[in-house]
């Protein structure tokens, strides 16, 4: 029996979100002795994937054919079946991600596998599996037995400690069966220079409340200032004054940094379901009543434009000393 971990890549770079997903399967190891197996597709260098043991991978499969650069979920779904029948695996784990979240359904099915999404901890007990998940937006926990012989997660970014756990590194080429791709990339266009929302560890976020979209100056300094993201609520990417890459919510990108800023953000409860995953929420808004308060660790009462401006300089004066 073995443990497999699909690892995320872009840009020929894995993904935080995988070595999280993979120190995630090594505590699962340490109580069922069940050795940890990453999957990699896409063009990553073996000194890339080396990292992967760092954490706790014991072998690396790696799918380095130029036809499966495809991100064709079904397609990975059939190529992880096959390579779960050749692990003899019983436990498969995802990051709650896009690609995890439509992966990992299709994969259940074809291994007739019980299937737990939104996974915020460790097992609560391993015989049987027990899970901790969120549900109702974030606003409720969940506990969810899987009865089945297998069973396919999705974890919540940020729900596992990133430790270090390594290894000897053990990468094997494998070359897949022949398989039908439903889907063909002709290009991409990928955004440069900015830092990934959903691999960020600090997060500043505008709303509706900063009035325009040539107020944004402060809010990018800001999150200049913190090394963060920048995001945006709904309302502000229909507005057209931030770009939909920056929308986070329900209908946006998920997100769950170390550190999430809210600034004149109202907190609807599509936007909350976005970013409810985030360790720490500071929301900054001038309406005491706001709901945003409500989900937020620590709140300022105050007009952003006096608010930002103190932040930005405090910022700047503990960078300084």
């Amino acid at each position: 029996m073995s443990i497999i971990v699909f690892s995320e890549n872009r840009n020929g770079k894995v993904k935080k979100q995988s070595l999280e997903t993979v120190a995630y399967a090594k505590n699962i190891y340490n109580n069922i002795s069940a050795p940890v197996v990453a999957v990699s597709i896409g063009d990553v260098s073996n000194d890339e994937l080396a990292v992967l043991a760092e954490y706790g991978a014991d072998k690396i499969i790696a799918v380095n054919n130029a036809d499966w650069n495809t991100h064709d979920t079904k397609a990975y779904a059939k190529l992880m079946q096959e390579i779960a029948e050749k692990e003899s695996a019983n436990v498969f784990v995802f990051s709650h991600t896009s690609m995890g979240k439509a992966i990992a359904p299709r994969l259940s099915v074809k291994l007739k596998a019980g299937l737990v999404s939104n996974i915020v901890a460790l097992p609560l007990a391993y015989s049987p599996m027990v899970f901790k998940r969120k549900t109702y937006n974030g606003g409720a926990f969940q506990q969810m037995t899987v009865k089945s012989e297998k069973c396919v997660i999705t974890l919540n970014p940020n729900s596992c400690d990133i430790v270090k756990n390594e290894v000897a590194v053990n990468i094997e080429e494998y070359t897949p069966t022949a398989a039908e791709f439903a889907t063909k990339v002709e290009s991409q266009d990928l955004i440069t220079g900015k830092i990934l929302l959903t691999e960020a560890s600090i997060v500043v976020s505008g709303g509706r409340g900063l009035k325009s979209g040539d107020n944004w100056g402060m809010i990018e300094e800001l999150a200049s200032e913190l090394e963060a993201g920048l995001a945006c609520s709904r309302p502000v990417s229909d507005e057209g004054w931030r770009g939909h890459e920056e929308h986070v919510g329900q209908t946006g990108k998920i997100i769950a940094p170390d550190l999430y800023v809210a600034v004149g953000i109202y907190g609807a409860i599509q936007h909350i379901g976005g970013v409810s995953g985030s360790k720490v929420i500071v929301a900054i808004d001038k309406d005491k009543d706001a709901p945003i308060f409500k989900y937020a660790d620590y709140g300022i009462v105050g007009d952003a434009f006096d608010v930002v401006p103190r932040l930005i300089e405090s910022v700047k004066k503990f960078k300084a000393s």
